[in-house]
């Protein structure tokens, strides 16, 4: 049979196909090529017991693409969820999330969210102010949401409609539960946390990924994942950095060396367009996660 992964804990998959979830073993030749099934994996399957719904995984198909964090596959937009108050707007986070979005799914739109704005205050509200333009003049679209008045919820419904996305965000910014108010069938399944604000971090509400189904819409899915409190562009070689921020990718190539790294070099394409096309906060950032 043919499925697609919808959850995978501790070597056990589970495979929804023709309106049943099946669990599944992978065979030992995953193992032997180094291949790890993913959640968001279309696979073949043989079914072992039909009663019990068990069976292994025989092959996975052509992934569209492939996240290293968060782990998932075969993903349309990629959303990732920050929040406009406590914690403040992570700057310097997002920049690493959306960078590790672009290098394993440039495929992917890549959606910002800023939740919790029913709780903004002056201070915070121009924080948003001044994050929300920055992104979205070198084309990051960047939505505005509550989970729990449930605003903005429609607007990102229809961004993510007949789409796989994923969901992905540091701890404590809400994301289980604006992900709650998307597919409320989610809130039965996800355990909630308290922020601690003692220690400034969010317990953990989910603890691996899982594909969920939106209702009323079809071919819609969203993967919730696990938050965490740091991540970082380590993954992307320093060669390739500069072509995952977006807004450089129009001047690379413009530049009178051609191995220009766009740091220190004169006629550099890229640097003459810092406070124009380029964001000086985000080309600060370039340099120092290139080191």
């Amino acid at each position: 049979m043919v499925g697609r992964i919808i959850k995978g804990v501790g070597g056990h998959y589970s495979v929804s196909a023709s309106g049943k979830i099946y669990t599944c073993l992978a065979r030992g030749k995953f193992r032997i090529r180094e291949i790890t099934p993913l959640v968001g994996d279309v696979v073949d399957f043989d079914v072992t017991d039909e009663e019990n719904r068990t069976g292994f995984l025989t092959d996975i198909k052509p992934r569209k693409n492939e996240l290293i964090r968060p782990r998932v596959s075969n993903v349309d937009v990629v959303l990732i969820v920050v929040s406009a108050v406590f914690p403040s707007v992570n700057i310097e986070l997002l920049d690493c999330l959306l960078l590790n979005a672009e290098h394993s799914a440039e495929n992917a739109e890549k959606i910002i969210c800023l939740n919790k704005i029913d709780i903004t205050n002056e201070e915070n509200a121009g924080e948003i102010a001044g994050v929300k333009p920055v992104y979205e003049k070198i084309g990051y679209k960047t939505l505005l949401a509550s989970a729990t008045e449930n605003l903005g919820i429609n607007e990102l419904k229809k961004h993510l409609r007949g789409k796989t996305s994923v969901a992905a965000g540091p701890s404590g910014v809400g994301k289980s539960s604006l992900l709650n108010a998307l597919v409320p069938e989610m809130a039965e399944k996800a355990e909630t946390g308290e922020l601690s604000r003692k220690i400034a971090r969010g317990k953990h509400t989910t603890r691996h990924a899982e594909l969920f189904a939106v209702p009323g819409f079809e071919d819609t899915y969203i993967v919730d994942t696990p938050g965490f409190s740091s991540v970082t562009t380590e993954m992307i070689p320093k060669d390739e950095l500069a072509d995952c921020f977006i807004e450089f990718r129009p001047f690379l190539g413009q530049c009178f060396f051609n191995d220009c790294a766009h740091v220190t070099e004169h006629g550099c394409a890229v640097k003459d367009q810092i406070g124009e096309a380029v964001d000086a906060g985000r080309y600060e950032r370039y340099v120092k996660f290139r080191g």
